[in-house]
């Protein structure tokens, strides 16, 4: 099956953060109960067909801020080149890695390989320990969780949080915090250009359990432990009441 139409119905849920009530959470339901996971290096298919076996880490990584860039610079520290391929040999530079775009944002170098461009971090198939992210390795290594190591944006795809300061009519405001899914659009207009993008296609909604159960890290991180548990009640209460209207197209039927 294809991949599916970008606009199908959803269904939210909005809740107060148990944690600050200045914000309001709203939830993609159907998103967070799909079947989706990751399946680089499982029949990912690159979001350009020029560089299949990189997944979507071809254009590399764009810093959230400075404090995003620092964190991830005590783990690059931390790289040999038993666990990096295109480490320098060398003490680490700032330079050997982080780079700028055409707007002056900073972000991770790419690094071509049989004209395959991919993020500098990303170990190719023919390294000896092994294709993907040398700072995800690095991470299993040391037992921790790979949004400790990783770029911001690298351990969030395919979640995407946004904010939305929200007027009410009585004059009193909120922020209305977003959680839902990162799709083609979330790549700006480019994205539209991807040649594959996995959460959409039915290829990576293969998953035993949901979204929200298997991102619980990531979605703690983004949401808070108070917010994240408030999610996983409505989340369960969505799995055992949803309509057909409700579901991920993408997901098995």
């Amino acid at each position: 099956m294809p991949e599916v139409d970008l606009v199908f119905p959803r269904a939210y849920v909005e809740f107060v953060n148990p944690a600050d009530d200045t914000e309001v959470m709203r939830c993609d339901l159907t998103w967070l109960t799909s079947s989706y996971m990751c399946i680089f290096g499982q029949g990912c298919q690159g979001i350009y067909d020029t560089a299949p076996d990189v997944g979507c880490c071809t254009l590399g990584a764009h810093f959230a801020d400075k404090d995003d860039q620092l964190r991830v610079a005590t783990y690059v520290d931390q790289l040999t080149p038993e666990t990096w391929q295109f480490h320098p040999g060398r003490r680490v530079r700032k330079s050997d890695w982080v780079t700028k775009d055409d707007e002056g944002e900073a972000k991770t170098r790419t690094h071509e390989v049989d004209g395959q461009s991919a993020c500098v971090f990303a170990n190719r198939g023919d390294f000896a320990a092994g294709a993907g992210c040398a700072l995800h390795g690095l991470a299993l290594q040391q037992g921790r969780n790979p949004l400790e190591t990783k770029p911001d944006v690298c351990w969030q795809l395919p979640i995407r949080r946004t904010f939305r300061n929200v007027v009410r009519q009585d004059e009193t405001e909120y922020t209305e915090v977003s959680i839902g899914e990162y799709d083609r659009r979330g790549w700006g207009p480019g994205g539209h250009d991807l040649d594959w993008y996995c959460s959409g296609n039915t290829e990576a909604h293969v998953a035993l359990e949901p979204v929200y159960l298997t991102h619980a890290p990531e979605l703690t991180e983004l949401m808070g432990r108070p917010a994240y548990d408030e999610l996983v009640r409505h989340c369960e209460a969505h799995v055992r009441s949803r309509s057909a209207l409700a579901l991920h197209p993408a997901d098995p039927h």
